[in-house]
């Protein structure tokens, strides 16, 4: 199952933060490269190590 652009925009923003406080860069990429490119490009390649938890409604009988 793939992510909702919201989950996406999340996931994107938090590696980008991530990023541009001095976590480690997970692919090759120029240095003069923003945060967002590097976290969009991360997560093309799935190497974000960010997983999202669903909440699912419970049916009734």
């Amino acid at each position: 199952m793939g992510y909702t652009r919201f989950e996406k925009a999340r996931i994107v923003g938090a590696r980008a933060l991530q990023v541009s406080m001095g976590a480690p860069v997970l692919l090759e990429v120029p240095e003069n490269m923003n945060p967002v490119d590097t976290a969009l490009l991360e997560f093309e390649e799935g190497l974000i190590p960010i997983t999202v938890k669903r909440l699912v409604a419970k049916r009734k009988s």
